[in-house]
């Protein structure tokens, strides 16, 4: 099976499994035949990893679990343990593992860095490298056997919602990386996601140190993106075909340089060219924060998939003409409250932009939020600003006095990150270095922003290149050169089914 290929910069975060007619007969034949009986037999060795796993804890202190397991506990389970992993892995395609190149050993490297990271199949390389410790999500630990095999390994736990987890988990990996031996070696999965194997994305600062790269060429049915293939056709893929190929690399040990010691971003750069070199692939600056993949510009985040986008396609498949749609747009700039959130329901949506079916409503809101609301702002800025519905210049002033919290013409970081992130269609978190570009040109005025925006060598890209680069070539509209329609915003935005809350 192939994945499909576009000539453009490869987008890391889609896959789909491209399969002749002849292929898609054999798959369904091959599948109603292989697919129970291997999932049976994965499932039968995976529930016998667990009691397994627990032996080899049971009756220590959480003192001693704090300490590398050590003496017969160690070799006893874990050649078990290594025996039953593969037999999972061996149980739905993995007939043999290609290796090529030396795994460096524990005091030569302490940890092993693998990329690219496809999807849940890739703990298979855990299997060809020794069980060595992973880090993990601590929510994995309420998982049925998942716990149990964490904690077998020993894995260092982190909360991505809880800073201090995330510190803690940093102290962890420092003090086993570092121990000389004590700690059996570790490995990491650096983009911190899964991706489709046609690009790197951006490693993680503090998970490439001295390590041997191991780059892993799975079979193109494992992989699992944001977009594309459900866990469940992956594993109905994998699961009916003869066999899948898998190749793990070890490249060799890399070593910083002082300077990269001094400086944890270039470290984990030149890792990742490294790696992708090996691969063959692009090492690219995309990553993926929170739900949306993005791409950075200096310390923003632009969406590889803008949200806006999304929004005009789904519209305009609802049936809506583009200058209905900008004509409820600038209705909107002209109407909203300044210095206020402007979040309405989806129900308010469904009103607002004359739609027939609530759920077109739900998946616009999902394309801004976790939830069935959205901010007013955040819609009506970034689809105006892909569309060209307005003048860039024009939603810019829009923007900033929606922004501008305390109206005294003049924006803190904190209305800057509001404004970008409603700009561009997602959050930013990380404003302070343009924000201190902003105030070196003088106070955080509109016309410096202005200035900014349209001069500075890294910021002036998000109009230069992004926005101008991301509007629809179809997107037709009236072309009015103010940007207003009559001056009559019909009461567009009354209020009704808005709620105040603070904008992200």
């Amino acid at each position: 099976m192939k994945m499909k290929r576009s000539a453009h910069t490869p987008h890391p975060f889609t896959h789909e499994v491209n399969v002749t007619a002849a292929q898609r007969i054999q798959g369904i034949i091959l599948g109603v035949v292989l697919f129970p009986v291997r999932i049976t037999l994965a499932t039968l060795f995976f529930l016998l990893m667990w009691p397994i796993a627990r032996l080899r804890l049971a009756g220590l202190s959480e003192a001693e679990r704090a300490e590398p397991v050590r003496g017969w506990r160690r070799w006893l389970f874990h050649h078990i343990m290594l025996f039953l992993s593969r037999a999972v892995f061996f149980s739905v395609g993995f007939l043999w593992i290609r290796v090529k190149g030396r795994q460096a050993g524990l005091k030569e490297a302490p940890v092993l860095v693998v990329a690219p990271h496809s999807g849940f199949l890739d703990m298979l390389v855990v299997c060809a490298t020794g069980l060595p410790m992973v880090v993990s999500r601590s929510e994995n630990c309420r998982l049925p056997v998942i716990g149990a095999l964490l904690e077998f390994n020993q894995s260092v736990l982190v909360s991505r919602k809880d800073p201090e987890s995330r510190k803690k988990c940093v102290s962890q990996i420092c003090e086993r990386v570092t121990s000389d031996g004590r700690w059996p070696q570790m490995l990491m999965f650096p983009e911190g996601t899964t991706t489709n194997g046609r690009a790197l994305i951006k490693f993680k600062p503090g998970t490439t140190n001295t390590h041997t790269g191991s780059v892993l060429k799975p079979s193109d049915t494992v992989r699992w993106t944001w977009k594309g293939l459900t866990w469940l056709g992956t594993l109905w893929h994998t699961t009916s075909q003869i066999y899948t190929s898998v190749t793990v690399e070890f490249l060799p040990v890399y070593t910083p340089s002082q300077e990269e010691k001094q400086n944890p971003d270039l470290y984990a750069e030149n890792v990742q060219k490294l790696m992708a070199k090996a691969l063959r692939v692009p090492a690219t600056d995309y990553v993926m924060e929170g739900r949306f993949p993005v791409k950075k510009l200096g310390n923003l985040s632009l969406p590889l998939e803008p949200p806006a986008q999304e929004t005009l396609k789904l519209l305009r498949e609802h049936g809506l003409t583009d200058a209905h749609v900008e004509s409820v747009m600038n209705d909107v700039l002209d109407s909203c409250p300044s210095g206020q959130s402007t979040t309405v329901t989806a129900d308010h949506l469904t009103t607002l932009l004359g739609l027939k079916d609530r759920r077109t409503a739900v998946k616009i809101c999902s394309l801004y939020s976790k939830d069935d609301t959205v901010d007013l702002r955040q819609v009506c800025l970034s689809v105006s600003a892909v569309s060209g519905f307005r003048s860039l210049e024009s939603l810019i002033h829009t923007a900033f006095t929606w922004y501008d919290t305390d109206q005294d013409g003049l924006l803190s970081a904190g209305d800057l990150s509001g404004l970008m992130g409603a700009l561009v269609g997602v959050p930013q978190y990380e404003v302070a270095e343009m924000y201190t570009a902003l105030t070196t040109r003088g106070r955080p005025t509109e016309a410096s922003l202005q200035d900014l925006l349209k001069t500075h060598p890294v910021y002036g890209k998000v109009l230069s290149e992004y926005l101008h680069s991301s509007r629809l070539a179809d997107g037709n509209h009236n072309g009015i050169p103010n940007g207003k329609t009559n001056g009559n915003n019909n009461g567009i935005y009354n209020g009704h089914g808005a709620s105040s809350r603070t904008s992200d």
